[in-house]
């Protein structure tokens, strides 16, 4: 649970840093011109929204991680927001690390 919570906060760091983009079409092209690292789904996401983010994140080469809901990103980044994209090397390390450890 700890690490969950350290995960968000990271998320939260990345908005205020400006290395986060949000909504599944600024995500979407973010990806398709390589500037996104990293996509974050919220779990609760629609089914077309789904499909759609995996099928750029596949084809880009691109990580996707569905490991929270949509309250829990609104929470960490102060914005209703299902779809993330994260454009900062380093914080996608250290995200990734934080969920490895076990969200």
């Amino acid at each position: 649970m700890q690490n969950r919570q350290k995960a968000l906060n990271l998320l939260g760091l990345c908005q205020k840093a400006g290395k986060l983009v949000s909504g599944s079409e600024i995500v979407s092209v973010g990806t398709k011109a390589k500037k996104v690292k990293l996509i974050i789904l919220a779990q609760d996401s629609h089914a077309d929204t789904t499909a759609k983010i995996f099928k750029v994140g596949k084809q880009n080469n691109v990580l996707v991680i569905n490991e929270f809901n949509s309250n829990e990103i609104s929470q960490a980044i102060g914005k209703k927001r299902k779809v993330l994209g994260i454009t900062d090397t380093g914080f996608c390390k250290a995200l990734l690390q934080k969920i490895d450890e076990g969200v």
